[in-house]
């Protein structure tokens, strides 16, 4: 069972928006699972063969498990379907963070996952249903930002990702067919490391990621609150 559920629309958006976390709490021993609700597919370099590859390649670089939900890519819509479908991999998994896409972007399958793991969340408690597994309530959910936007938002909270950066970019660099391939995205690596660098400034740390939440975070101790 996994500690953490961190739910994309497609693979790399977990690595994009928070893979420094995922590796974080991977090398503190905590089973982190990237759900990614579709294949990604079609893009212009891409097949689901070797986006398959790719994507697991990344999720091992950063110590994590992954799956594919099979939903189908540019038509992801939020409805009972996509929100079962995520719902019984919460109750399977019984993590108690889920991780969700912040919902605010210009791709409208981002937009979709954001509503879709907020519904699952609540889904996935519920009694006397079709779906299989026990009912379980994630007690937290917590966005993180991989958007097509340039948006201005102030997070909720940031972290320390100084110690995993590399590894992210390391994650990142797996896939071949949507970074280094394809030459309308060959600096996205550098802009997310001056996005992490951004938020470290902020934090007064190499680097960082921010996250939202709608729900006030809470901490075991102050001295958390480092």
């Amino acid at each position: 069972m996994a500690d953490i559920v961190c739910v994309g629309a497609h693979p790399d958006d977990v690595e994009i928006g928070m893979g420094g976390v995922a590796a974080t709490m991977a090398r503190r021993g905590a089973d982190v699972l990237i759900v990614d609700l579709t294949d990604g597919e079609p893009t212009p370099f891409g097949t689901h063969e070797r986006r398959m590859v790719e994507a697991a390649a990344a999720a091992s670089t950063l110590g994590c498990r992954r799956i594919t939900l099979g939903l189908t890519n540019r038509r992801l819509a939020d409805g009972p379907e996509a929100r079962q479908a995520l719902a019984e991999v919460l109750r399977a998994e019984r993590p108690g963070i889920v991780f969700a896409p912040y919902p605010e972007d210009a791709h409208p399958d981002h937009e979709a996952a954001a509503r879709i793991a907020e519904a699952a969340r609540f889904y996935a408690k519920l009694t006397k249903s079709a779906m299989a597994g026990e009912p379980h309530y994630p007690a937290r959910l917590y966005r993180y930002m991989a958007v097509h936007l340039r948006l201005l938002r102030e997070p909720s909270f940031l972290v320390d990702v100084s110690d995993t950066l590399p590894l992210k970019l390391e994650a990142l660099r797996r896939y071949e067919s949507q970074f280094s391939d394809n030459p309308a995205n060959a600096s996205l690596l550098e802009h997310v490391e001056r996005t992490a660098r951004h938020w470290g400034d902020i934090a007064r740390v190499f680097a960082a990621e921010p996250f939202f939440s709608a729900e006030p975070p809470v901490v075991a101790s102050v001295s958390d609150l480092v």
